[in-house]
C-alpha cells in the first residue's frame, strides 16, 4: 500500500489557502486533510463546511476532514455536502459511534474513527470493520507545530498488528502530530499508510513542493521496496 501524504491546512497561509493547496496538490500531496476544532471538545476554533466548499473547486484532491469537536452527527450532513470525501470522528465525542459511522456511510463519505493520545485501543475492537480509516493522534488534539509523542510509536505498531490479524489491511492507518522528514520513518515503519503533515509542509524554510520531496526521502528510507 504506498504511504500517503496528507497536507494539513491547518498550517496553511489562510489568506493565499487556494493557492497553497494547489501548491500541494502540484507538489505531491495525496490528500488534503481540514482540521475543525470547535473550541469544546479542544481548546481552539477553526474552520466549518464553507471553508471545505470553498476548497473543494480548488483540487482534484480527497478533502480528508478531521472533527474535533462535540456531537460531531449534527454536523455531518453540511460536510458532506461541502465536498469532504473522508470525515473521521473522535471515539471519545462519539457514544453511538456505530451510529455515527452508518450515518457517513448514508451521505456516500468514507468513515474514519480517531484515538486521542490517551485513550486506549480497546475502545475500537467493535468498530474496525465498519470504518475506511483509523487516526491515530501523536500529539494533544488542538494545535499545531506540536512535539511528536515518542509513545504514540508502539501504539501505530499495535494497531496495525490488530488490522493485520483481522484481515482489515485496506484500512487506512493515519497518524497525525508532529510528523516531520527525520520521523517520519519510524513512523512508516510502524505500520502508518497515510501521515498527516503541516507546519514540517507549509512554512517559510523551503517550498511546498520540496518539503514534500523531503518527507518522501524519509518515508523511503523505511520503505525501500514499495512503489512510493
Amino acid at each position: 500500500m504506498r504511504v500517503k501524504i496528507a497536507t494539513s491546512i491547518l498550517a496553511a497561509d489562510f489568506s493565499r489557502l487556494g493557492e497553497q493547496v494547489r501548491e500541494a496538490e502540484a507538489g505531491g500531496a495525496d490528500w488534503i486533510h481540514v482540521d475543525v476544532m470547535d473550541g469544546h471538545f479542544v481548546p481552539n476554533l477553526t474552520i466549518g463546511p464553507p471553508v471545505v466548499r470553498a476548497l473543494r473547486p480548488m483540487t482534484t484532491l480527497p478533502l480528508d476532514v478531521h472533527l474535533m469537536v462535540e456531537s460531531p452527527e449534527r454536523l455531518l450532513p453540511e460536510f458532506a455536502a461541502a465536498g469532504a470525501d473522508r470525515i473521521t470522528v473522535h471515539v471519545e465525542t462519539c457514544p453511538h459511534l456505530h451510529r455515527t459511522v452508518q450515518q457517513l456511510r448514508e451521505l456516500g463519505v468514507k468513515p474514519g474513527v480517531t484515538l486521542n493520545p490517551s485513550t486506549p485501543l480497546t475502545t475500537l475492537e467493535e468498530i474496525l470493520p465498519y470504518v475506511d480509516l483509523v487516526l491515530i493522534m501523536s500529539v494533544n488534539p488542538g494545535f499545531g507545530g506540536q512535539v511528536y509523542i515518542p509513545s504514540s510509536t508502539d501504539k501505530i505498531l499495535r494497531l496495525r498488528q490488530v488490522l493485520d490479524a483481522r484481515g482489515l489491511t485496506g484500512v487506512e492507518l493515519e497518524v497525525d502530530g508532529g510528523i516531520k522528514a527525520d520521523n517520519a520513518a519510524q513512523v512508516v515503519a510502524a505500520g502508518a499508510t497515510v501521515l498527516v503533515v503541516g507546519s514540517a509542509i507549509f512554512n517559510q524554510q523551503a517550498s511546498v513542493a520540496a518539503n514534500i520531496a523531503a518527507l518522501r526521502r524519509g518515508i523511503a528510507s523505511a520503505c525501500r521496496d514499495e512503489n512510493l
